[in-house]
């Protein structure tokens, strides 16, 4: 898959429309920064955004990928399986992005508790001391998970456990 000649192909289809960025942009819903990164070839649209772009520009979905106008169509069933595929990968994605929210919240208020306990000197006394290592515990934890679902890291240690766990019931 060729990017630079998809977003060739996507500025010609602009134009053809007599559209600025800005415009198709708006009519899109997305930013113009986005579609000036889809015509240079830098980016590539979410596949959901892809199937818009298609229907209106009323070409292909294939011809898009393909960077060129093509003589075949595109079968319905294929285009509404890849817009699920769209709707799954969102839907997911959103999944993770409330989790990582959630993960995040809680440690921000572990910092605030820890900043509070340091700045009363509170952090070498009793009680305040177990709290005080718990929230920089809960921080360091977070900062780690937030590291490896932004890496996609979580993706290769999915695939190990799924390999270990294969192997152990064979």
């Amino acid at each position: 898959m060729n990017q630079k000649k998809i977003g060739q192909f996507l500025k010609e289809l602009r134009k053809e429309k007599k559209l600025s960025q800005e415009q198709f942009a708006e009519i899109i819903g997305v930013s113009n920064r986005s579609v000036s990164r889809w015509e240079t070839g830098m980016n590539m649209p979410d596949i959901d955004i892809l199937i818009q772009i298609s229907n209106y520009y009323n070409v292909e979905l294939k011809e898009i990928l393909d960077g060129q106008r093509g003589e075949e169509t595109m079968n319905k069933q294929i285009e509404e399986t890849a817009l699920k595929v769209a709707d799954y990968s969102n839907y997911e994605k959103q999944h993770i992005t409330k989790r990582m929210h959630f993960l995040f919240i809680a440690g921000t208020c572990a910092f605030i508790t820890y900043m509070i306990l340091d700045i009363y000197d509170l952090c070498d006394t009793g009680i305040y001391e177990k709290i005080a290592d718990f929230s920089l515990g809960l921080i360091l934890g977070i900062l780690i998970t937030g590291v490896l679902f932004t890496s996609r890291y979580i993706a290769k240690i999915k695939a190990f456990k799924a390999r270990i766990l294969k192997r152990n019931l064979n």
